[in-house]
């Protein structure tokens, strides 16, 4: 066992270890491997034997040989169509018409309805010049399958190839009874044309009446010279899709017939026609062509008209999308002011009117109110009907809510339409209906301006006191006001007016006023009255920019103590703002004061102020977040006045500090430059 043992072990070849595992230098794919197994496959098919039959007996056996391998195949599976046709066919090369016919027979009792097959049977027949027999098959065919239009086809190319035109057109007939599909009429209708037979072919029926159809039907008679039916054939389709059924091409080929007639004014009503009705977007080929036409046979006038007609259709289409895009109705009543009659014009300014905003908020009104504004001026101005642009801007009035809001605008621009009618009442009466139902700043000034322009100054005050009644609080009113008394020479009117004004409890600008009244009373030379009104308005502010005024008015009188007037308030002004908190005003009323001094003070005067101008200091500061925590330091300048320096401390303790380190500056820049010398202990 041990002996067998190891023999067997010595007969286990060993495995080749593989050396080099480096790829081969020729890689073969799979897609390689099949190729050429699929070639040597071929290859290795050998010829099929070249039989050669030399008697009858010889040949006999060969048909039934065949005859049977087919009736073997039929028998394994009579569906197989295939195996019927090449059953037939090989009878037929043997001239065994009658055996195919035969075969064909058996086939049809099987599937009935296979086309190739009834195909192949009826082309035996005409092969064989069995014309009854192919007419046999066609009848059946078409009987049993009447929408296989392949059949109908052959039979009617047949007919027609064999001369039996009456034949041809009754195939045709039975054929239309069915109402195939499009190619069917026309091959009917070229059959009929092929033997001059018009009449025929204009009778027969439109079962598809498509808008090519009609062209078609168009383009017939016109060929045939009929031009007036041809214009009917038109007129007809145009009538027979109406409006809602429009099409773009039906109306490009009526037009293109119409030029070709030389009738022009036809083709520019056609194409008008077709674009009032047929939607932009589906117009594009139509503008083309109408634009094609206007440059060819048109004047400038056609061409601007083609372009508007597009430009309108465009504005259309978006106030359609979006009525309420005022701007879009602004930009296409600008296009129809410009070239339309001033009905169209209305009626595109009432269509643009009616699109009221659904929400009564103001912003949301005020591109809408321009429409009204818009079409006034156009029945004013362009129209010239003024009983018209009345009506207007009445319709415009009563359907503003003024109970919300209002336009003084709209007020004011009838109030002056009436000026320009020369009908003063009805201004009158509109500005008081506003002011009475919806009293506005504007209102008030417009209406003043009217009234000054026309010099009735007595209904100036008047609208003035009503107008200072709505807002008292209003500076530039009382200013207005006085300036009125002013020019008209009624001084203590208007001083009265101006202290009415800064008795007001409360004002939008009490600066201006107070500006205004003294700047009043400098102009009348009441230079007492104009030093009470400083003193007065330096009781309620201590604004440095009044004392500045107030010294620099000092200055302005021609009188001997100007000077010393002018000091006095400065020296003043500087006690008084001793304790102001804004020391960037203390500091401007010392840098006028000195500029004062440095013009006309002496040179004692000059040192004085210039010892009371504060130091500039850098500091710093803790910076506080939003929400409290800490964010840091920032630096700042302070400005330390003498005065204020003196009454406090620690600034004294500053200023000592400052020098001693000043001194010791000088010291070390003095050892730099002399460093032998021995400084005592």
């Amino acid at each position: 066992i041990m002996a067998s043992t190891a023999a067997g072990k010595q007969r286990i070849p060993k495995v080749a270890k593989v050396k080099n595992k480096a790829p081969a230098e020729v890689q073969i794919t799979a897609e390689q491997l099949l190729r050429e197994a699929k070639e040597r496959e071929l290859e290795l098919l050998p010829p099929p034997p070249k039989q050669k039959i030399t008697d009858a007996e010889e040949l006999n056996d060969y048909k039934l040989k065949k005859r049977k391998g087919f009736e073997d195949n039929i028998r394994k599976n009579r569906t197989v169509i295939s195996n019927w046709i090449k059953y037939a066919q090989w009878e037929e090369s043997l001239k065994e018409v009658q055996r195919a016919r035969s075969i064909y027979e058996r086939a049809l009792d099987v599937d009935h309805r296979n086309i190739t097959l009834w195909l192949k049977y009826a082309e035996m027949e005409m092969k064989n010049r069995q014309v009854n027999h192919a007419r046999n098959i066609w009848d059946r065919a078409i009987t049993i399958l009447p929408r296989v239009n392949q059949f109908w086809y052959k039979y009617t190319y047949m007919e027609e190839m064999l001369g039996n035109i009456a034949g041809c057109r009754q195939v045709f007939e039975r054929w239309m009874e069915w109402e195939p599909e499009e190619q069917a009429w026309h091959s009917y209708i070229n059959f009929e044309l092929r033997y001059k037979e018009v009449d025929k072919s204009r009778t027969l029926v439109m079962v598809h009446p498509e808008v090519k159809n009609w062209i078609k039907y168009a383009h017939f008679e016109e060929k045939h010279g009929y031009i007036a039916r041809a214009r009917k054939v038109f007129e007809r389709a145009v009538e027979f899709f109406g409006e809602e059924h429009i099409n773009e091409n039906l109306y490009v080929a009526f037009s293109r017939f119409e030029e070709k007639q030389k009738e022009f004014e036809r083709v520019r009503i056609i194409y008008k026609y077709a674009l009032d009705r047929i939607p932009k977007q589906q117009a594009q080929e139509l503008f083309k062509n109408y634009t094609v036409f206007e440059k060819r046979f048109g004047d400038r006038r056609g061409i601007e008209d083609v372009i508007v007609s597009k430009r309108r259709f465009q504005y259309e289409e978006e106030v359609k999308a979006s009525p309420h895009n005022y701007d879009a109705w602004f930009d296409y009543l600008r296009l129809v002011e410009s070239d339309t009659d001033a009905d169209t014009v209305r009626e595109v300014y009432e269509r643009a009117i009616a699109n009221i905003p659904p929400i009564q908020e103001k912003r949301h009104w005020r591109r809408y109110i321009y429409l009204w504004i818009n079409y006034a001026l156009y029945e004013e101005l362009e129209v010239k009907d003024p009983e018209r642009t009345r009506q207007v801007y009445q319709a415009c009035l009563e359907l503003i809510p003024h109970k919300k809001f209002t336009f003084a605008k709209i007020w004011l621009l009838y109030a002056q339409f009436e000026i320009r009618q020369k009908n003063l009442q009805n201004a009158r009466r509109g500005l008081g209906t506003a002011i009475g139902k919806c009293p506005k700043n504007k209102l008030f000034k417009g209406y003043i301006e009217l009234e000054l322009q026309l010099r009735e100054f007595d209904r100036c005050r008047k609208l003035y006191e009503k107008y200072l009644e709505f807002s008292p609080e209003n500076c530039t009113t009382w200013i207005k006001f006085a300036e009125l008394e002013t020019i008209l020479g009624d001084t203590d009117r208007a001083r009265a007016i101006f202290e009415l004004a800064i008795g007001q409890p409360r004002l939008d600008m009490p600066e201006v006023l107070w500006k205004s009244y003294i700047d009043s009373a400098i102009e009348q030379e009441e230079y007492e009255s104009t030093r009470g009104l400083y003193k007065r308005l330096l009781q309620r502010t201590q604004h440095v920019k009044v004392w500045i005024s107030y010294g620099q008015f000092e200055l302005s009188i021609d009188s001997d103590d100007r000077i010393q007037r002018c000091r006095q308030i400065y020296e003043e002004a500087n006690k008084s703002m001793q304790n102001c908190e804004e020391k960037e005003e203390r500091l401007m009323l010392l840098e006028s004061w000195r500029d004062f001094e440095d013009e006309l003070g002496s040179f004692a005067n000059k040192e004085r102020v210039r010892k009371l101008l504060p130091e500039k200091v850098k500091k710093r500061r803790k910076i506080t977040a939003e929400d409290g925590s800490d964010a840091g330091w920032e630096e700042y300048y302070d400005y330390i006045f003498p005065e204020d320096a003196a009454n406090q401390p620690n600034l004294k303790l500053l200023a000592m500090a400052k020098m001693w380190k000043k001194q010791q500056q000088d010291e070390d820049e003095d050892e730099e430059e002399d460093p032998q010398r021995i400084h005592p202990s």
